[in-house]
């Protein structure tokens, strides 16, 4: 029977994945292998009669030891990339075991009410109004996207115009809204939703990357029609967040829409300490933000969440003859997210807040903004190393020699020594590493030695930069 097969190779591939995540926090964080070598190793024809199951199995094992980043290292700091939590793994594994197809509630009963519950947790875990929609999207790029869906449905609707039955052709104009530090995904969002890139207003920011609103407010005064503002909980740089209550205060004022792209910072709202940080952004229109970041659930899991759930639902459902959508309270995941078939993402989301509980999302969210702090205390403490950023979150910005050289290579060096692993990137015209911590087992010795080996690199370059002179 085919279902002798399952055994021997779940537990084969159960073997190799116990191994990975055995080496974990000790390997190197760098992949090693090069394009060439992979290909080598997994290029050939497509056979005709294919090879034995445990053949592959091995195969995909040997080359994820080289092949592989260690994103879910402690010492990962590269990106806002959350590791894997024990739980939300082991769930992740039982959603590809069932296999169910999460798009409306007759085809899985259980993943539809699973996430409903999960949606209201997330819902009081962030204390945002407990009538708005929530959808489980691939990530925060998708997320975006559903929610300035729901707003250019809204807000269209509110001069007349059914978006959803006539498209852009001869609608009214949006006037859209940005930081001048947004995320990259609330422009790619806005090329997808039909309203272009260019047509965003862009709103300067502090020197900490915050909106000001003081000059949002003069923009806002120059225009009339429907609008929708874009602000940011959490600088993808510093980590800063906009001003939120002045911001929801000018919007309202305004008649606009506000969504916020909290892809990390909305996660401070779990933390007693860190909540002040996004006062306000309970007063917003809709939300953005990703599990598989600080919640560290596996990839791939966005949040959008959208006060008004009717336009929320009115610009993602989708409906046909042959399905058996729902009618009374059941919940189909379809009328709140884009796709039709996908994974029950939903399902780690559950299982993570069940097992870590309220307080348990807090001391997550605090145990990486402390390592934060503690790699920016270790590292300011070298002469020649400067702390660009105020370190109020998980986001660090250094600088090496007060010199975009030297800091790109102390970046390089640091990601081919392989203690840890991190980016570069350029603020206010400056090149700067870019420390970000959001994994949930990093320890204060994981950035002791990661700091070292920064230390080390950019030691050993200063002086060879110093014996060439």
């Amino acid at each position: 029977m085919a279902n002798r097969r399952f055994p021997p190779l779940l537990e084969r591939a159960h073997v190799h994945a116990r191994e990975y995540l055995r080496q974990l926090p000790e390997r190197e964080v760098l992949a090693r292998a090069s394009r060439e070598e992979l290909l080598e190793a997994l290029r050939q024809p497509l056979t005709a009669r294919g090879e034995a199951d445990a053949a592959v199995i091995d195969l995909l094992a040997a080359q994820a030891e080289r092949g592989a980043g260690a994103c879910s290292s402690p010492r990962y700091f590269g990106f806002v990339i959350g590791g894997s939590y024990p739980v939300a793994l082991a769930a992740d594994w039982l959603v590809s075991t069932w296999d169910q197809n999460a798009g409306i509630y007759v085809i899985s009963p259980l993943v539809a009410v699973i996430e409903e519950v999960a949606a209201e947790w997330v819902l009081e875990l962030f204390d945002l109004p407990r009538e708005s929609g929530v959808g489980f999207a691939t990530g925060c790029q998708m997320a975006n996207f559903t929610c300035l869906a729901a707003a250019r449905h809204a807000m269209l609707q509110s001069v007349g115009w059914d978006v959803e039955a006539e498209g852009l052709h001869g609608a009214p104009r949006l006037n859209l809204i940005a930081s001048a530090e947004s995320h990259v995904t609330i422009d790619v969002a806005m090329r997808y939703l039909g309203l272009g890139t260019n047509a965003i207003r862009r709103v300067p920011t502090d020197a900490q990357g915050r909106m000001r609103a003081d000059l949002l407010h003069e923009l806002l005064d120059t225009l009339e029609g429907p609008t929708i503002v874009c602000a940011q909980a959490g600088n993808v740089n510093t980590g800063a967040f906009d001003p939120l209550n002045e911001i929801a205060a000018l919007t309202n004022a305004h008649g606009a829409w506000l969504h916020v792209d909290g892809a990390f910072g909305l996660w401070a709202r779990a933390s007693r300490r860190h909540r002040v940080l996004a006062e306000g952004i309970e007063l917003a229109d809709s939300w953005a933000t990703d599990a598989h970041k600080w919640l560290n659930v596996p990839y791939d899991c966005g949040i959008a969440i959208v006060r008004h759930a009717d336009a929320h639902r009115r610009a993602m459902t989708s409906t046909a003859a042959y399905l058996i959508q729902t009618q009374g309270a059941e919940r189909d995941a379809v009328d709140w997210v884009p796709e039709f078939s996908r994974r029950a993402r939903g399902v780690p989301v559950y299982a993570t807040l069940r097992a870590l509980g309220s307080e348990g999302v807090e001391d997550l969210v605090d145990r990486c903004c402390t390592r934060a702090w503690q790699m920016a205390d270790i590292l300011s403490g070298e002469v020649g190393v400067r702390i660009l950023n105020e370190v109020v979150l998980n986001q660090v910005l250094v600088r090496f020699g007060d010199d975009d050289e030297l800091t790109r290579a102390v970046i390089t060096g640091v990601q081919q020594e392989g203690t840890c692993w991190l980016g570069g990137t350029t603020w206010h015209d400056l090149a700067a590493m870019r420390i970000s911590v959001s994994n949930w087992d990093t320890s204060e010795e994981d950035v002791v030695r990661s700091a070292a080996a920064i230390l080390r690199v950019f030691r050993a370059l200063r002086g060879g930069a110093h014996a060439a002179q």
